[in-house]
């Protein structure tokens, strides 16, 4: 979490205040008020022949756990945008976005509280193969998924899937 000692726009010394039973900062000189609201991210919930796409992380935090592929938006950036970029920069693969997946509030990374929005999508084009944050990408089946899963939001994304969306985890005889 995100905590100024000083003011960002005039430098002068920030003086904590209760808004609410929200705990803030703010300017006594400026009037800044730090609000610490969380960091949008986004990513793809991807199967293919029955199995879950997922990478593994190549840094820090939570260096050599899974994740499902997703990232932080750029600024000016459509959460939509965000998750088919990170996509194609953690697996070289390139995705069609079908349809919104779930909203999760993932407040155990280090760096940033977040809201991750998924997306379902499928694959279009390219070649799996890991590359930018992603040190191994693979597909893995319902029996196969990591146990070291990197963050709590994909951890209920998993689960939710198993339970909601169990078909998805089925080989499709066609």
């Amino acid at each position: 979490m995100a905590v100024y000692k000083h003011c960002p726009m005039c430098a002068a010394e920030l003086v904590s205040f209760n808004d609410n039973g929200i705990k803030r900062s703010h300017c006594p000189r400026c009037g800044f008020i730090h609000y610490n609201n969380p960091a949008p991210a986004a990513g793809c919930v991807v199967f293919q022949d029955g199995k879950l796409l997922w990478v593994q992380r190549a840094h820090e935090p939570k260096l050599g756990y899974w994740t499902i592929p997703a990232g932080f938006c750029e600024w000016e950036e459509n959460p939509a945008e965000t998750a088919v970029r990170e996509l194609k920069e953690e697996t070289n693969l390139d995705v069609k976005i079908t349809g919104v997946f779930r909203i999760y509030n993932g407040n155990d990374d280090p760096r940033t509280n977040a809201i991750l929005i998924l997306y379902f999508a499928d694959v279009v084009g390219g070649e799996l193969k890991a590359s930018d944050d992603a040190s191994r990408a693979e597909f893995l089946g319902l029996h196969e998924s990591p146990e070291n899963i990197a963050f709590e939001s994909h951890k209920q994304a998993l689960h939710d899937l198993r339970t909601h969306y169990p078909e998805k985890f089925k080989v499709d005889a066609n």
